[in-house]
């Protein structure tokens, strides 16, 4: 299981790849220094500018269906480490 942090980043990297920035992006402190097993993802805030790029990526996306067997695929894909 990949800890939170990790998850951060990868998901840091993959708004990366289609040219999204989310600056506060982070582990939410309060949820992070708890005993909770599963710390909370802290998307933060962004500027109109962002919230309109990542409005447009989403809205990019396949349709769901098409979107849920390309997640079943990569899934099924080697995790390289």
């Amino acid at each position: 299981m990949r800890s939170t942090e990790e998850i951060v980043e990868s998901l840091r990297n993959a708004l990366a790849g289609v040219g999204v920035v989310l600056p506060s992006l982070g582990v939410d402190p309060v949820t992070g220094a708890s005993d909770e097993p599963f710390a909370l993802v802290d998307l933060g805030r962004c500027n109109v500018r962002t919230a309109e790029h990542l409005t447009d990526v989403l809205r990019s996306l396949p349709v769901r269906e098409t979107l849920r067997a390309r997640v079943r695929q990569v899934n099924r894909e080697p995790k390289s480490r």
